[in-house]
């Protein structure tokens, strides 16, 4: 399959519940010689783009250079080592694959076209059969059908991912001028990811493929792992962190509005890498695509 470079997509499994107030971040930057180090002040502006949580830790990195919410306790937060890929790309699949119901059936609330266009065919199906069984069956072969076309394109859209950026993390991330993978480990266990791309043209930094594994959510993960991009777009001297979303789910919205960010656009019929466009796609798989900043400080 032909595949594009990947889009600022960030594809995520994430729940913001947080139950606990997590600590304030850790000093990390860009791969950077000796002597382009950050220095104290940037760390202290980064300490302070966020209000830390009503029990948050002075600024500073913990042992080993990780940083460990209070609410998962021996998580730390540190840069991505090769070895670590296999585990990575677990996570990051089956956070997408989450997605296939999700945008089957809570995705259709935000499309009223597609939910007249249903109505619409459930109308006709009764005049044309006169059997009110029939038309009661209808809505569950329609649900059939967009599950269907769900996992196909998003199917797609994971091997384009696979075979892009997340087939070579350690190349794509960790070698690349502005650019950072982190992962969470717990217990000596990779439990979430979080990637951040630098653009110079317009100096901002992209998050990306944030994801934690589901047998640990409502840690404070998720938020500890924004942080990190946040931190790093600080010390790093960016103006803006950006990130793009497809997600259905409400708490992930919530996620990046408790970081900070704001919604600055919404795309109507996105198209994922991997899509055909058939009549029978536009149909019964839609998604809206949402644009999210966060400024840092003025150009």
């Amino acid at each position: 399959m032909n595949c594009s470079p990947p889009e600022m997509v960030c594809e995520t499994a994430i729940v913001a519940e947080e139950r606990q107030s997590l600590g304030a971040a850790g000093k990390e930057g860009r791969r950077l010689p000796p002597a382009a180090a950050p220095a104290a002040a940037p760390a202290a502006a980064a300490a302070q783009m966020w209000p830390p949580g009503p029990a948050a830790s002075p600024p500073g990195a913990s042992a080993g250079g990780g940083e460990r919410p209070s609410g998962a306790a021996g998580l730390s937060i540190r840069p991505f080592h090769p070895a670590e890929g296999e585990a990575a790309r677990r996570i990051f699949y089956e956070g997408i694959l989450e997605r296939i119901p999700n945008t089957a059936f809570r995705g259709l609330k935000d499309q009223p076209l597609a939910q007249l266009l249903y109505a619409a065919m459930a109308v006709i199906c009764f005049v044309v059969t006169k059997s009110l069984l029939v038309t009661c069956c209808l809505p569950v072969f329609l649900m059939g059908v967009r599950y269907y076309f769900s996992r196909k394109v998003i199917l797609s859209y994971l091997e384009c991912a696979l075979n892009t950026d997340m087939s070579d993390i350690e190349q794509y991330y960790m070698k690349s001028p502005g650019s950072c993978f982190w992962v969470a480990v717990l217990n000596g266990n990779v439990v979430g990811i979080v990637a951040a791309r630098g653009n110079e043209e317009d100096n901002t930094v992209e998050l990306r493929r944030m994801s934690v594994d589901s047998k640990y959510r409502g840690k404070g993960i998720a938020k500890a792992l924004g942080r990190k991009v946040l931190e790093f777009a600080v010390l790093n001297n960016y103006s803006s962190v950006v990130l793009g979303t497809t997600a259905v789910k409400v708490a992930a919205h919530k996620l990046y509005e408790s970081l900070g960010f704001k919604h600055v656009g919404l795309v109507e019929h996105y198209s994922l890498p991997g899509m055909t466009h058939s009549i029978l796609e536009q149909i019964f798989f839609q998604l809206r695509y949402h644009r999210y900043c966060l400024h840092l400080r003025e150009e």
